[in-house]
């Protein structure tokens, strides 16, 4: 049985690409920046009848589809951001609204959004409780004119009140660390899942399937990840941290949790197989691999340690102040991660390729979902509901 889903605010298509290998026919992604599609319709990986609209989600039309299983999507997170604004509802790049919108008219089995984890700030309690309860009755929909408190109020009443909704939902949500699904990158996301009331579907978030006391433990007790990339241990593993870490691992990691959980995944671990960046174009083997200079390191700026999970791939209006997107070797050196390099840590395909300049093309994985965690969570919603 074909799933069919939806995608919005598609970016460069980590969700969407995500769902799509868990097993969803992706019918369209609605995307308005025109890099972004460019990605979007060079990578046929969505599918080949995926049909990509380029523009703004408030004009798209949703009577041309039939039959939607699934709506997915990011909607803009700078309201929300650390890095941003902090507008939340103020702000008119909120684009949850269109969430919304989308699901009262499609009326889909179920709808996956992803979020910036400043959304759960304490700032935001209220219109985050607000977004939920728009998912769960998509129907009782804002009135024009009508304040985003007062609509909290109706809402808050038809919820304690008796419900017979046409379409309503039920809603979880969390906060996930994409490096314990395998990812290589210590990247917080808040995801939001509902499935519509009467499918008797019972669902909970897939458990993490790695850990940092796994990657720990054969850096700092079995010494096994030093050998397998056949180079001296770092100076910090003799520290008193590494060896009080190394000490607590000794009295507490337990054997089952070896055999049930993998190790992180490093920075290291997915790009030491590339070349060196390259310095032009000729003989390339891997695209959107090349060099960038200019990289420097200063307290706050020290890009991402290659031994460990990078720091969040960022995509910032304001630029990228903890260096996030450069790596940084155990002598302290630092570079640029090539475009390739970063699509890899965000779980990617090599034969998956960047439009756009460096800039852009960070932009865009910067505010992609993590392929892998979309895969591992759409594959477990979509077996729910078959």
């Amino acid at each position: 049985m074909s799933l069919n889903s939806v995608e919005l605010f598609a970016g460069a298509g980590g969700l969407g690409l995500g769902l799509h290998q868990a097993g969803f026919k992706t019918l369209a992604a609605v995307e308005n920046n025109k890099y972004a599609c460019a990605t979007l319709r060079s990578n046929k990986l969505l599918g080949e009848n995926c049909i990509i609209h380029q523009e703004n989600i408030r004009n798209h039309d949703y009577s041309k589809y039939s039959k939607i299983d699934l709506v997915s999507g990011g909607p803009p997170c700078q309201p929300f951001s650390f890095g941003g604004k902090h507008s939340a509802q103020n702000d008119d790049r909120d684009m949850f609204p269109e969430a919304v919108r989308a699901i009262r008219e499609l009326k889909p089995k179920a709808f996956i959004f992803e979020n910036v984890k400043g959304l759960l700030r304490k700032s935001f309690t209220s219109y985050f409780e607000y977004v939920l309860l728009q998912l769960q009755y998509p129907n009782i929909a804002k009135n024009s004119n009508e304040v985003w408190e007062k609509h909290l109020s109706r809402l808050e009443k038809h919820h304690t009140g008796k419900t017979n909704d046409d379409v309503s939902y039920n809603v979880v949500f969390r906060l996930i660390n994409s490096a314990n699904y395998g990812v290589p990158q210590k990247r917080e996301r808040v995801i939001i899942v509902g499935f519509r009331k009467g499918l008797d579907i019972h669902w909970s978030f897939p458990k993490s399937t790695h850990t940092e006391d796994s990657l720990l433990w054969e850096q700092l007790v079995t010494k096994e990840y030093w050998e397998k990339y056949n180079i001296p241990e770092p100076e910090y593993v003799g520290t008193s941290k590494a060896l009080r870490k190394r000490s607590k691992l000794l009295e507490s990691y337990s054997e089952e949790q070896k055999i049930r959980n993998k190790p992180w995944k490093t920075t290291r671990d997915v790009i030491h197989d590339l070349p060196a960046p390259y310095i032009n174009e000729e003989n390339t083997e891997f695209t959107n691999h090349m060099f960038r200079p200019g990289a420097r390191s200063y307290p706050g700026h020290t890009g991402s340690y290659i031994d460990s999970p990078s720091k969040t791939l960022k995509a910032g209006v304001h630029g990228v102040p903890g260096g996030e997107n450069m790596v940084r070797y155990e002598d302290n050196s630092v570079r640029y991660f090539t475009i390739r390099e970063s699509a890899r840590i965000q779980t990617f395909p090599d034969e998956y390729h960047l439009s756009g300049s460096w800039s852009e093309s960070m932009r865009q994985l910067g505010n992609a979902v993590p392929v892998e965690v979309a895969r591992v969570i759409g594959e477990s919603v979509l077996n729910s509901i078959k």
